[in-house]
């Protein structure tokens, strides 16, 4: 693509390519920080952020314009990892809003310059108000930086914009720090698939992590025949339900499940003989079975790896608690 053009037609010496390796080396100085001259004080944020969470503080962020919209990011990033957060505008906090703000809560504040006349005005209610100040700032020398009990440094060489002027290289920093802090967080708390997946229970993610419980057929849904029951049936019972199987249950406990597959090996090597026999003599009495809190995407690991249509769910006691189709995890992705 050919160079970009300043707004008064002046060639810009950049092209989109150029402009995204900014922002790429942006996040690598800013990573080579991490490991080195900012390890600590990221680990204290860590500290601060985990100490909130266990006395039940919130994560308050907050910030002006870009600022503002990544620090909005970075509340719900913090939020659907475990870390209770929400997004402060420092304008409406003037007016009322500081009202959310609650002891023991922790502010991240978020200004490249650290000098965003909004938040100065907030600080010392910040500090009086809240349980720890964590800055986000390009400033290290900044009146927000020295004003915060961990000041993180998110300066950029120069920002990915021809004019060096529009916050770019500087917010993606911003952007990649507060997940680094988020995702660290929840590292250090345990937070795992399963927490991740009761709040996300919408969309196609949460079909993901949905749970073999809220997928799989219950009640009179569950094909199901006794050990005696004549193949004719047995049959009867298969095509009726529709989920390719049906369990063999004896005194409401699992003993055996005969799929469509065993059944038509077995009219290939017995014939018409094969209808006189009894489910009990024809089942598979160690089928592959899962509980019912296992996720959906296990099931459809499972399911892939045996080639195999469906599952039956069962309790930790035997009984059958359902059946899971293939056709139950369209949407499903491999974990």
């Amino acid at each position: 693509m050919a160079n970009l053009l300043h707004s008064d037609g002046a060639s810009n010496p950049f092209t989109p390519a150029d402009l995204v390796r900014l922002e790429a080396a942006a996040l690598t100085s800013l990573a080579t920080r991490l490991d080195g001259a900012m390890a600590a004080d990221f680990a204290r944020a860590v500290e601060l952020l985990l100490h909130c969470a266990t006395a039940r503080g919130r994560v308050v962020v907050t910030g002006m314009g870009k600022s503002g919209i990544i620090a909005q990011k970075i509340a719900a990033t913090l939020s659907s990892t475990g870390t209770p957060a929400l997004y402060l505008h420092p304008a409406e906090a003037v007016h009322g809003d500081l009202g959310v703000l609650l002891a023991g809560d922790v502010v991240i504040a978020l200004s490249a310059s650290g000098e965003t006349e909004e938040l100065l005005r907030l600080l010392a209610i910040l500090k009086r108000k809240g349980d720890g100040l964590i800055s986000f700032t390009c400033n290290p020398a900044s009146t927000l930086a020295t004003a915060s009990d961990v000041a993180l440094d998110c300066s950029v060489e120069r920002e990915a914009c021809g004019l060096n002027l529009a916050p770019t290289a500087s917010t993606t920093a911003m952007l990649a720090l507060g997940d680094a802090l988020a995702i660290a967080v929840s590292l250090k708390k345990g937070f795992r698939a399963e927490d991740f997946a009761e709040l996300h229970p919408g969309g196609k993610l949460g079909k993901r992590l949905a749970r073999v419980a809220d997928l799989m057929h219950k009640g009179d849904e569950i094909p199901c025949v006794a050990p005696a029951t004549r193949m004719t049936d047995v049959i009867y019972e298969m095509s009726s339900k529709k989920l390719g199987l049906t369990t063999v249950q004896e005194s409401g406990r699992l003993v055996g499940v005969i799929s469509d597959g065993d059944l038509r090996r077995l009219l290939e090597h017995e014939g018409g003989a094969a209808l006189s026999k009894t489910a009990g003599e024809a089942m598979n009495p160690k089928p592959r079975t899962i509980p019912a809190t296992e996720l959906a995407a296990k099931a459809l690991a499972i399911l892939e790896e045996k080639k195999i249509t469906s599952l039956v769910v069962v309790s930790e006691q035997g009984s059958v608690a359902g059946v899971l189709h293939l056709h139950d995890l369209w949407g499903v992705e491999l974990i």
